[in-house]
C-alpha cells in the first residue's frame, strides 16, 4: 500500500512538472527565478529602473534572475509577428542598458514575447550604440521649436494623446 500510495506522488510529481515546464514555455519566460514583474501585483518592482546620464527610465514587464545575470522580458500582445519591430527591440534594449546600470552587471540579452512567438535578443554593444544614438535624435527633437508628425498611421493618431491638440492629425473629427 505504501509502495503504491509513493507511486502515485511521484506520478503526480512528474505531471505538475510536466505542466509547469508547459507554462512557463508558453509564457515566453526565460528558466531563472522572476524577481520582479510589472503584470502583476506579485513581486512588483517598487520603482522603475533609472540611468541619470542618459535620464533614462522604464519598468520592464519581467526580471528574470539567472545565476549572476538578471534579464529583461517584454511581453507585447501583437501577434503574427514575424521579426520583432523595431521600437520593441529599443525598448527592450533601453530595459537591458537601466538593468546594467541598476544591477551593475550587463545582461547578456533580453526577451521580446509576443503571443505567438518570443525572441531572444542579445544586447550587443553595436544595439547599444544604436540606442544611444536614437536617445540623442529624442533628445534633439524635444529641442526643436516645431515637431512634425513621424508616421502615417490613422490609427496610431487616433490613439495619440496629444490628438486634441494637434494641427497634423491625419483624420478630422
Amino acid at each position: 500500500m505504501i509502495l503504491l500510495i509513493a507511486l502515485l506522488l511521484v506520478l503526480v510529481s512528474f505531471v505538475l512538472l510536466r505542466l509547469a515546464a508547459r507554462t512557463q514555455h508558453t509564457s515566453g519566460l526565460p528558466l531563472g527565478q522572476v524577481i520582479a514583474s510589472d503584470t502583476r501585483s506579485w513581486k512588483p518592482l517598487q520603482e522603475p529602473l533609472y540611468e541619470p546620464h542618459l535620464n533614462l527610465s522604464g519598468k520592464p514587464d519581467y526580471l528574470i534572475r539567472q545565476g549572476k545575470h538578471i534579464i529583461p522580458v517584454e511581453v507585447k500582445s501583437t501577434s503574427g509577428v514575424n521579426n520583432p519591430y523595431p521600437t520593441h527591440l529599443y525598448q527592450l534594449a533601453a530595459y537591458c542598458l537601466l538593468v546594467a546600470h541598476t544591477f551593475g552587471r550587463r545582461p547578456p540579452y533580453g526577451i521580446l514575447h509576443y503571443p505567438d512567438k518570443t525572441f531572444r535578443i542579445d544586447f550587443t554593444p553595436e544595439l547599444e550604440s544604436a540606442l544611444k544614438e536614437l536617445l540623442m535624435e529624442m533628445r534633439a527633437k524635444e529641442r526643436a521649436p516645431i515637431l512634425t508628425r513621424s508616421h502615417a498611421s490613422p490609427a496610431r493618431c487616433a490613439a495619440c494623446g496629444f490628438r486634441d491638440i494637434c494641427d497634423q492629425k491625419l483624420s478630422g473629427d
